[in-house]
């Protein structure tokens, strides 16, 4: 059987340590606000937010330590890569996620990046930090499934 995919999306990048690191309670899907080289940078897949997090700033969410390259063509116009970049989501949501950083402790974490209909979006999650006892878990989980795996491959 085939797997569906969503022609829609086309993902740029992924925040794969993200998983392991943090619990994720939700899930959401944000804008972003980016300049002209940004976009071209991002188009080329020049693009890491692996020790990204998103944080409130005057009442808006913005996405710190998010890395886009410098777009070689953009002369004078160029961006800052490590410039802060606001993210776009309603009113509802801001609210939501400020009460939810500052009353239980949670972290706003991208977990992938991705073209939707022709714009840059980015998946949002919302997580709980794991401590080193729950990561060794994971690890003990991850390896026995691989060899369970392994094992059922080489038994057929």
């Amino acid at each position: 059987m085939k797997k569906k995919t969503n022609p829609g999306l086309k993902i740029i990048c992924l925040n794969r340590k993200a998983s392991f690191n943090y619990f994720f309670v939700d899930l959401l899907e944000a804008g972003i606000v980016l300049k002209g080289s940004e976009i071209k940078s991002i188009r080329h897949g020049k693009v890491n937010i692996a020790d990204s997090y998103a944080v409130e700033k005057n009442g808006e969410i913005v996405l710190i330590n998010s890395h886009i390259a410098s777009y070689k063509e953009a002369s004078y116009s160029n961006h800052k890569p490590m410039d802060d970049r606001k993210l776009l989501l309603k009113k509802r949501e801001i609210s939501k996620l400020i009460g939810k950083m500052q009353r239980d402790g949670f972290t706003i974490v991208p977990t992938k990046m991705y073209f939707k209909k022709g714009k840059a979006k980015l998946e949002l999650a919302i997580a709980k930090g794991k401590r080193k006892f729950d990561k060794r878990a994971s690890i003990k989980n991850r390896d026995w499934n691989r060899d369970k795996a392994r094992y059922i491959r080489k038994s057929s």
